[in-house]
């Protein structure tokens, strides 16, 4: 088994920063096997976790969906069995709970969108933008 824990986030006026990190535990050695994913879900919404970003298992390759390039970087570091989502320019509709996960198939290169691609996830953790 393989547990994802998540910690970061929290409230932040819009323009802020905020980081997310995502730290493996469990059977940790096949982390560097497998790309992340982050996904986020706004509180109201009834739609499935909407896809950020993801990173391929090696970290050579990453994907973001078009509303946060260029604000939010994600990067890994397999020695540490962890995977950071840094969100800079940050925006009120960021406001969201975010989740990692990991890839359902190894060594993907980042281009799984789809919550169905993953099959263990993190907790999550709120992330709050103020106008």
């Amino acid at each position: 088994q393989v547990q994802l824990v998540q910690s970061g986030g929290g409230l932040v006026q819009a323009g802020g920063s905020l980081n997310l990190s995502c730290v493996a535990s469990g059977r940790t050695e096949s982390f560097s096997d497998y790309a992340v994913g982050w996904f986020r879900q706004a509180p109201t919404s009834r739609k499935e976790r909407e896809f950020v970003a993801s990173i391929s298992y090696n970290g050579r390759a990453t994907n973001y969906v078009d509303s946060v390039k260029g604000r939010f970087t994600v990067s890994r570091d397999n020695a540490k069995n962890t995977a950071v989502l840094q969100m800079n320019e940050l925006k009120p509709e960021d406001t969201a709970i975010y989740y990692c996960a990991r890839e359902y198939h190894p060594f993907g290169r980042a281009v799984v969108t789809v919550p169905d691609g993953y099959d263990y996830w993190g907790q999550g953790t709120q992330v709050s933008v103020s106008s």
